[in-house]
């Protein structure tokens, strides 16, 4: 079971695709029970963490963004992977209200309740937070559609129907303890769906998919994500291909389309990123764990990759930061 707590991976084999994603992990941060009595409507603020919804009762509509509104039916769950901004509505043509507008009830710790509308609730939405273990800025997650829902992906994973039947249950029943229940049948479904996803081939053979799943290339992307704090060289990356310097680098250079020096780079300051917001390191500890003599030093490779400095992060992760972002 996936929880706050849990080391599990969601995913086995033994493939560089599996390799790599057994350590990619989702944790569950916050969850809403919401009864909402039509009209209704609830915008959602763009945020790092994943946003998750499940439906019961009357159907809903979903909009993301500039995208076009989607129905989503009684015992259907959607995973917003990169927390888009969106809406949820009882029709396309009602007016919503922030979610932050609305008063909750903590029924316990991290599972609150919600009602809204103006008449009796006729549809009931669980929804959550979720954390990647792994920043937005990783490969895996860029490519995630903006939104990923559960019955589309039933055919791929037989799984899916049966957890979005024990949700059903599980809403319907109200039984006590039932929320926290929920939260982990959550948990579940939603590393469900991504596994489904991913068994369906990414929705791309191209890219970086292509890359990690050459034969060759593939076990030395998921050496690099899975210890970007390791001091990767050329020499040691060609070994682990089992080639020579130079033909490991042009190889990796035509399949990846960039050096592995700047690859692993890059890697490692992603990697960073998601230490200063994330975990909430001090600069000096990060450039310590990546092998920099200096903090001036990472500092300046940092800014390089990503554009800002690493304080900026640092300072964004004390107060409403990168990952401070609850369900309410």
């Amino acid at each position: 079971m996936l929880d706050r707590s849990s080391n599990s991976s969601l995913f086995g084999g033994s493939d560089a695709v599996s390799d790599l994603l057994r350590g990619l992990r989702l944790d569950g941060v916050d969850y809403g029970r919401c009864e909402m009595g039509a009209p209704w409507g609830i915008s959602f603020p763009a945020q790092t963490a994943a946003r998750f919804h499940f439906v019961d009762g009357s159907s809903c509509w979903l909009k993301v963004s500039a995208g076009d509104w989607l129905e989503l039916r009684a015992g259907d769950a959607v995973l917003l992977p990169r927390g888009r901004e969106h809406v949820l509505a009882s029709a396309p043509d009602v007016p919503s209200l922030a979610i932050r507008s609305f008063s909750f009830e903590e029924v316990s710790q991290g599972i609150y309740e919600m009602r809204g509308g103006n008449a009796e609730a006729t549809t009931t939405l669980f929804c959550g937070s979720m954390h990647f273990n792994v920043g937005v800025v990783h490969p895996l997650l860029r490519m995630m559609p903006e939104t990923m829902r559960a019955t589309e992906l039933a055919g791929r994973d037989p799984a899916i129907p049966h957890l979005l039947e024990a949700m059903t249950r599980e809403v319907d029943m109200k039984r006590v303890g039932s929320a926290g229940i929920l939260a982990r049948l959550a948990d579940v479904l939603a590393a469900t769906i991504i596994r489904a996803w991913v068994e369906r081939g990414c929705g791309d053979s191209t890219g970086w998919v292509a890359a990690i799943r050459n034969s060759d290339i593939g076990k030395v992307l998921a050496a690099i994500h899975r210890s970007p704090d390791h001091d990767w060289t050329v020499e040691s990356l060609a070994k682990l291909m089992g080639a020579s310097r130079s033909s490991f680098a042009e190889r990796f250079t035509a399949i990846v389309g960039e050096t592995p020096a700047r690859y692993v780079t890059r890697v490692r300051m992603h990697q960073a990123m998601h230490w200063l917001t994330r975990d909430r390191l001090r600069v000096s500890v990060v450039a310590t764990r990546l092998g920099y003599d200096s903090q001036a030093s990472f500092s300046r490779a940092f800014k390089r990759v990503i554009g800002e400095p690493p304080s900026h992060f640092r300072d964004d992760a004390q107060g409403e930061g990168l990952f401070s972002s609850p369900l309410f």
